[in-house]
């Protein structure tokens, strides 16, 4: 994760029943955060976070967020082939090009 509104790398492939544990680095001096899922999901987490107060509540496997210069981790399994979806909804983020695809294989 950078302030360039990137991830490293930004498009992956992964293979269905695999178990990943994806290591996040904030490297940027501004909080980003790593959601995976799919469209409908990622689309959902966004209108949440438009809402006034929401705030960055990531209680689900699914979301990091994390401050400038920290480092943490999601540990996932692939369960169904596919596309699944890679975002930062922190505010532009998003829209400036902070997202990404996981193509699951079978």
């Amino acid at each position: 994760m950078s302030d360039d509104m990137r991830f490293t790398p930004a498009n992956w492939q992964a293979t269905s029943g695999e178990t990943v544990r994806i290591e996040l680095v904030n490297a940027g001096k501004v909080r980003h955060e790593f959601i995976i899922g799919t469209e409908a999901q990622l689309q959902a987490h966004a209108e949440e976070m438009k809402k006034p107060n929401s705030g960055h509540h990531h209680h689900a496997s699914n979301a990091v967020s994390l401050a400038a210069g920290a480092k943490g981790e999601l540990v996932w399994t692939f369960t169904d082939a596919g596309v699944l979806h890679l975002a930062c909804f922190e505010p532009g983020h998003y829209d400036a090009g902070m997202r990404g695809t996981i193509s699951v294989l079978p």
